[in-house]
């Protein structure tokens, strides 16, 4: 169970030195902002994405434990990438927790999200607090995916 720090905030239970990051995103600047909140947190390996494209073939190539990613990619959606990865017989990581971030909030983008197989969804702005809180939902409190092969949504085991 994770710690709570003097300042009442949860502490996770794992350092997330040896976490292994994605960040799929197609505006730098925002990149360079969630990087610099991941770096602040001790991440040590971040590896960038700025296409669909680009993710899945990092996911082939490096060991990813969990992806960030926007909502609102130019060529292929967020949603889209997470639907491909999720459902695609040869993916590389159908099982990959997926933080969402957006501007967005709306109720149908938050369920399109959840139903391409999203494991958290987080608004923008993004505070480090509640990418943090993210952070620990997806290592603490994992949510197993259930593989159908045919379907257009995802489903969580349990729910």
């Amino acid at each position: 169970m994770p710690a709570t720090s003097a300042k009442g905030q949860r502490d996770l239970a794992v350092s997330l030195e040896k976490i292994r990051f994605l960040l799929v995103d197609d505006n730098v600047r925002m990149m360079n902002l969630v990087k610099a909140v991941l770096r602040g947190f001790g991440v040590k390996h971040v590896t960038e994405a700025q296409t669909a494209a680009e993710a899945i073939a990092r996911l082939r190539t490096e060991q990813i434990d969990i992806m960030v990613v926007e909502y609102q990619l130019r060529e292929v959606d967020g949603p889209s990438l997470v639907r491909q990865i999720r459902t695609a017989h040869d993916s590389p990581a159908p099982f990959l927790p997926v933080i969402m971030l957006t501007a967005h909030t709306e109720r149908s983008r938050v369920e399109t999200a959840r139903d391409a197989g999203i494991t958290e969804f987080c608004g923008k702005p993004i505070s480090p607090k509640e990418m943090l809180r993210k952070i620990a939902a997806v290592i603490d409190q994992p949510r197993p995916y259930v593989r159908a092969t045919t379907s257009q949504k995802c489903v969580r085991a349990g729910g």
